[in-house]
């Protein structure tokens, strides 16, 4: 393309401090260095993650940043040695890589790469050590690697994932973060049997997303427990055929889910991060065959406390990370899942606004107003 090996001018939204709203700027995207792809994005989408990090309550402030992680775009050019991709192709960026090279990304079993594993701190290209992105020849800092909250980003292109070029990439960009989270814990982490029962705790968008998975499993039970009864309904259209509140009952949730169950649940999957949820999650499963997974990511000081006799009744415990899928090897065939109708993405999407409306999009996630909203960046 013709602007490649050149500065780009562009609009991003900058986050200037902690808590305060984004404001729409220009700033200058440097071309990508050796390994790292410059990307046009088409559509973004507000995750939980970016909120967390915007408010900056518990976590090492790194501003003035771009935040974004869920997008979908095109390749604009790309830097030495880059051979995966090209100019043109469609992709989904990442907040977490797929070098191929490490121990992790060799193993059949693990999609927590050495290299490019999330990093939360880290405000630079892993590269040089430098922002790709500047406003008057000052940094602003990148966000988790991806930075989509820009018309243009440049990423290491390990965390980029080639995509169907005829993939709507309006609908396929939510697949970049939340709902492969919550599809992945189910399918490839709980692997519920056909017929079983599952307890999703947590009905937020990766909550969703779990019991959209165990629905594509088979699963004939799919039991959501939440809080907010508002969500009850909504979550109808994810396969979930129960609900349990637990401020309805005088008995711990585990309880009230042993009952219904004759002893527990098959499968449970935890998307909340509240440590008694956690707690909850694994001791309601049944003994024997039980599995839990949590998604949830809790807080620092976080302690998960149970009788160890819940593991020698043959209870099992699972964490996940990104559902467990490689995100250059596996999400390719999750957006194949959607074009062939197994996968409804349709539902997830809640609002789409403009990017000059992108603070209301946190305003929506604030008031817990709708599933996903898109952002579209050509206004």
């Amino acid at each position: 393309m013709a602007t490649a090996g050149q500065v780009i001018k562009c609009k991003a939204a900058v986050s200037w401090e902690a808590g305060k709203p984004l404001s729409i700027e220009e700033v200058e995207v440097a071309p990508p260095q050796a390994m790292e792809v410059r990307i046009k994005i088409l559509f973004t989408s507000l995750c939980h993650t970016d909120v967390f990090f915007w408010e900056a309550k518990g976590q090492t402030p790194v501003f003035p940043r771009i935040f974004g992680h869920e997008a979908g775009g095109i390749v604009e050019s790309v830097g030495e040695g880059v051979t995966d991709v090209a100019p043109g192709d469609h992709v989904l960026p990442v907040f977490t890589g797929e070098c191929k090279e490490c121990a992790h990304c060799k193993s059949a079993e693990s999609n927590m790469c050495d290299l490019l594993r999330i990093n939360t701190d880290r405000g630079v290209m892993i590269g040089d050590g430098k922002s790709r992105f500047s406003i008057n020849g000052k940094p602003i800092y990148h966000f988790v690697g991806t930075s989509t909250f820009s018309e243009y980003t440049v990423m290491h292109v390990g965390c980029v994932a080639k995509i169907n070029p005829e993939a709507p990439l309006d609908k396929v960009c939510i697949l970049s973060c939340g709902i492969s989270t919550g599809l992945g814990a189910s399918i490839n982490v709980a692997k519920p049997p056909k017929g079983s029962t599952v307890a999703i705790f947590g009905l937020g968008a990766v909550g969703l997303a779990a019991a959209e998975g165990a629905r594509i499993a088979g699963a004939s039970r799919i039991i959501g427990v939440d809080l907010n009864p508002n969500r009850f309904e909504e979550a109808k259209k994810f396969g979930c055929t129960e609900f349990v509140n637990p401020k309805d009952h005088n008995k711990p949730v585990q309880e009230v889910l042993a009952e219904m169950t004759n002893g527990g649940v098959d499968r449970s999957v935890e998307c909340t991060g509240n440590i008694n949820a956690m707690i909850q999650a694994f001791e309601c499963v049944h003994d024997g065959w039980g599995v839990a997974v949590l998604v949830g990511v809790p807080h620092k000081d976080a302690e998960f406390k149970t009788h160890p006799m819940n593991f020698l009744n043959e209870r099992t415990l699972k964490g996940t990370f990104f559902g467990n899928f490689k995100p250059r090897t596996d999400l390719p065939n999750v957006v194949e899942l959607y074009m062939k109708k197994e996968l409804e993405l349709e539902k997830f999407i809640t609002h789409t606004i403009s990017f000059a409306e992108i603070n209301k999009a946190f305003d929506l996630m604030a008031k817990g107003e709708g599933i996903r909203c898109i952002i579209r960046m050509d206004n």
